[in-house]
């Protein structure tokens, strides 16, 4: 049991490394590309949509970045407290394969198919 948390805490680790990667990586991109605009000559509409399609596609993927790295972040503090593996609705403990396959899982089945049920997704844990 101790050696699954540790494998999960490590794993939790390099996900929450891999996001914070990602997320950096997009932000220094949007930089470059915002000083290639600055000197374009180009007004045309067709270009300034394109350019508004691609800045909601880029904020969409940042704040799904964010939101899943507040999960890690929440999982991880779960292991602090001592209450990782139980979920977060219930308090019922969270099966270990799911635990396994999303180590960042703060929701059993029943409540995770309860909440898509109701049709309201989870707000980022905190």
């Amino acid at each position: 049991m101790v050696e699954q948390l540790k494998k999960q805490r490590e794993q939790l680790d390099v996900e929450h490394k891999r996001l914070t990667f990602e997320l950096a990586q997009l932000q220094e991109n949007k930089s470059t590309a915002e000083e290639r605009r600055e000197g374009s000559p180009f007004g045309k509409r067709e270009e300034e949509a394109t350019e508004t399609l691609e800045l909601e596609k880029r904020l969409a993927l940042e704040n799904r970045i964010r939101q899943e790295i507040a999960s890690v972040e929440h999982a991880l503090e779960k292991i602090e407290e001592g209450t990782y593996g139980l979920c977060d609705n219930c308090g019922k403990k969270i099966d270990p394969e799911r635990m396994e396959a999303l180590p960042q899982a703060s929701l059993c089945l029943s409540c995770k198919a309860l909440l898509a049920k109701n049709g309201k997704t989870a707000s980022p844990p905190r």
